[in-house]
């Protein structure tokens, strides 16, 4: 039997061996930017999951882009000789195609992690002065952000560029660029925190301006052959915010410079945002993308369900789907997924007893 979420899909010379992706999660696991134990654990775990392409979660481009002391980095040599041992690692266990998202919080930085309540952290506390592209603050009980300078833009350009060099001496198969979530380059992109007057505010073309030459400079150097994405809010869910045309129109100016994929999630930007969830509750954003512009989409939120996930790749509405917390929770969920919609997958040789059809006492 063949099923439409266990199909190839072929990204530049990139082919995934099916439609299932392990969404881009931060862990706050690391030590001044490094990876670590835990990221050999958390990824290794992955490798052998049965997913057809592994992201590696939040990488941010400055030490100041991250969103708490413990997130991850790829800003400077120690960075990268830290997560070349764990990539390196992650090979030996499979053939898994391997992502990064490489990103700056922004405004959002200097933060404590969720399960202390993402309270901001003061200077004199361990802290650091945040950036964004207007002095807005998230919220009034949060310190307002620095305003990035013009040499400052240019500066974070670069720091993209050498990430990216970075990810692809470690052997990186793909990137994704985030422009999601309230972070940095979405900062730039909405209205609800972009109110600069120069060449980057403004209209949504002069909003837009920032993150596509952020692209425009990673493509330059990521080589040819390996695809480049983007992670994009869909909607602000917020009086003022980005709209779905707003997304569109990013997508579509996205697919004019040959980025591979757009992956749409939804808000992050404001504290007032009122957001309406439910099972798939994003995926209508990526399906108008998808059909407004032709791109290739992958869809996120609260899928969890074998045949949903399915429906959506059948129906049109998405090209893959990413999944994060159903993944964390059931590490194995492609397997049982493949078992539900009667689709044989191929399984490590040491595991390869707990096939279902393979389970004997011998």
């Amino acid at each position: 039997m063949t099923s439409p979420l266990f199909q190839s899909l072929q990204l530049r010379e990139l082919e995934l061996n099916n439609r299932i992706m392990l969404s881009p999660m931060c862990q706050y696991a690391a030590s001044n930017g490094c990876a670590g134990d835990w990221h050999l654990m958390h990824l290794g775990q992955f490798m052998v999951s049965g997913v057809g392409l592994l992201m590696i979660e939040m990488t941010n481009v400055q030490a100041r882009g991250r969103i708490t002391p413990n997130c991850l980095g790829l800003y400077d040599d120690d960075c990268e000789a830290a997560l070349k041992r764990i990539v390196e690692y992650c090979r030996q266990l499979s053939k898994t195609p391997i992502a990064i998202q490489l990103a700056h919080a922004g405004r959002k930085a200097s933060s404590q992690p969720p399960w202390q309540g993402r309270k901001r952290i003061p200077v004199d506390s361990g802290g650091w002065q945040t950036v964004g592209p207007s002095a807005i603050s998230h919220s009034e009980q949060i310190p307002v952000p620095q305003a990035l300078s013009i040499i400052e833009i240019e500066q974070l350009v670069d720091d993209f560029v050498m990430a990216a060099r970075r990810a692809d001496r470690l052997g990186i198969d793909a990137i994704e660029l985030h422009g999601a979530h309230g972070y940095l380059l979405h900062q730039f992109l909405s209205p609800l925190a972009n109110q600069r007057a120069d060449e980057f505010g403004g209209s949504r073309e002069k909003r837009m301006r920032l993150p596509l030459w952020v692209f425009d400079a990673v493509r330059e150097v990521w080589p040819e052959h390996k695809p480049l994405g983007m992670r994009l809010s869909g909607i602000d869910w917020a009086d003022g915010g980005m709209t779905l045309d707003d997304t569109v129109a990013m997508s579509a100016a996205l697919k004019q410079r040959g980025c591979d994929w757009i992956d749409v999630s939804s808000g992050g930007i404001s504290y007032a945002e009122e957001i309406h969830t439910g099972p798939g509750y994003q995926v209508p954003f990526a399906q108008q993308v998808r059909a407004e512009t032709g791109m290739t989409t992958i869809a996120v939120g609260m899928i969890t369900d074998a045949r949903q996930a399915q429906a959506i790749i059948a129906n049109g509405q998405a090209d893959m789907v990413a999944l994060a917390r159903g993944l964390l929770f059931n590490p194995r969920w492609p397997w049982h997924a493949a078992i539900e919609l009667g689709v044989e997958l191929e399984y490590p040789d040491r595991y390869q007893r707990c096939a279902p059809a393979n389970m004997n006492p011998f």
